[in-house]
C-alpha cells in the first residue's frame, strides 16, 4: 500500500458491511458470513462462476463507495491492498470452518454478519448481524 494502513473505526466499519451486503444482494451471491475488524475483513460467500478476485474487487468497490459517502477520506485515500487472500471452499465442512473462524475466531466481534442457515437460526433468511 502506498498509504498509511487504514483503519476501520465502528461507523467504518458498518459501512463496509453494508456494502458487503448490497453487492452480495444485487448480483445474488449468497453471503454466508462477513466480520469486518479494524484492518481487515473476512468474507465467506457463495458466487457461482465468478471468479475470487473478481468477487474481492466488487466487494471493495462497493465498499469503498459506501465509505466515500462519510466525506472525510478524500477521493483518492487508498483502503485496500492491492489483493487480498482468496480460498475455495469445496465441502460442507470447509464452508462450516470458514463460518466458524470468520464469525466466532476474531476476537471481540466487531462488525459481524451470519446468515441464519448458518448461524442455526430456525427462521430461514433471518440475518443475524453484530455491531460494536
Amino acid at each position: 500500500m502506498i498509504d498509511a494502513p487504514y483503519e476501520l473505526d465502528a461507523d467504518r466499519r458498518s459501512l463496509v458491511l453494508d456494502g458487503v451486503q448490497a453487492a452480495c444482494q444485487y448480483h445474488r451471491w449468497r453471503l454466508l458470513a462477513a466480520h469486518v475488524r479494524t484492518t481487515h475483513a473476512h468474507i465467506v460467500l457463495s458466487a457461482d462462476g465468478v471468479r475470487p478476485d473478481k468477487v474481492m474487487n466488487v466487494l471493495k468497490a462497493w465498499a469503498s463507495r459506501d465509505l466515500n459517502t462519510l466525506g472525510i477520506d478524500g477521493g483518492r485515500r487508498r483502503r485496500w491492498s492491492r489483493h487480498g487472500s482468496t480460498r475455495y471452499l469445496w465441502d460442507d465442512e470447509q464452508v462450516g470452518a470458514a463460518v466458524r473462524y470468520t464469525v466466532e475466531g476474531q476476537g471481540k466481534p466487531m462488525a459481524v454478519f451470519v446468515s441464519a442457515e448458518r448461524s442455526g437460526e430456525q427462521t430461514p433468511g433471518v440475518l443475524r448481524r453484530v455491531r460494536n
